[in-house]
């Protein structure tokens, strides 16, 4: 009989160099299944910061109360709170035109299995051994020109119109564009997952993500490298973006 996986879950969340954090994070398990959700919201005078813990909030709870099973399922879990978001909206406040990026991994633990969805440019990596082997793609307009063959990917960090999504939530349904994915290969002793916001990636390209794993003794101890990396490589830019990380480390079974 199978004891399913081990993993431990780690959190960094910084506001950057705005006045307040936009950004929010958080994580449900049952005894068969983990379910981490991240999101990074917009709407201006607060109704960002309103916005990603009301994803994070409904999505997690519609999670407890129905499991997806697979990216299918965690998609349509995703937009009934795209529902929940929208109902939340209130004219004439801070919440009238708020959106949020959102991705979510879930992890079925008794079958070393893996799956997720998301919207917006808020990513999903999975590391094995050692290396990169998927990675979400976003819903921008840098990753539309990268797919037309206009831009290459190490341009996308830096394009001008690299905040521009294609699709958040917050949107009407019809127009909400959600991928969802499961695995091509089981989840393995050591691999690592991690969800992360732009204010991440914007910073630390592939290679310095997977050169810091490397080096890093601890979950926590690798997030606070990646927190000092996007402190030093941001310094030019005073009102850098927030930036928010959650890693998935999975142990020997």
């Amino acid at each position: 009989m199978s004891v399913g996986l081990k993993y431990t879950v780690a959190l960094l969340t910084d506001r950057g160099g705005r006045s307040y954090n936009e950004d929010a994070c958080g994580h449900w398990q049952s005894p068969s299944q983990l379910c981490c959700v991240l999101a990074d919201g917009a709407g201006g005078h607060g109704g960002g910061d309103v916005a990603s813990k009301l994803v994070v909030q409904e999505l997690i709870g519609l999670f407890a109360r129905q499991p997806s099973h697979d990216g299918a399922a965690l998609a349509a879990l995703m937009r009934r709170t795209n529902e929940l978001l929208r109902a939340q909206r209130e004219p004439g406040t801070e919440r009238q035109d708020m959106h949020s990026t959102v991705v979510s991994l879930v992890l079925d633990l008794d079958n070393a299995s893996a799956h997720w969805a998301h919207v917006g440019d808020s990513r999903l990596y999975w590391f094995s051994g050692g290396r990169i082997v998927r990675r979400t793609k976003d819903h921008s307009m840098v990753q539309a020109l990268v797919d037309a063959g206009i831009l290459t990917a190490d341009q996308m960090s830096s394009h001008p119109k690299r905040s521009e999504l294609r699709s958040a939530m917050g949107l009407p349904d019809d127009a909400l564009e959600l991928s969802s994915g499961d695995g091509d290969q089981a989840v393995q002793a050591h691999d690592v997952f991690l969800l992360c916001t732009d204010g991440i990636w914007e910073y630390l390209d592939d290679d310095l993500l997977e050169r810091t794993l490397a080096e890093a003794s601890t979950q926590q101890a690798w997030l606070e490298t990646l927190g000092k990396e996007v402190r030093r490589l941001a310094q030019h830019k005073a009102s850098h973006d927030n930036f928010t990380a959650l890693t998935v480390w999975v142990g020997a079974t």
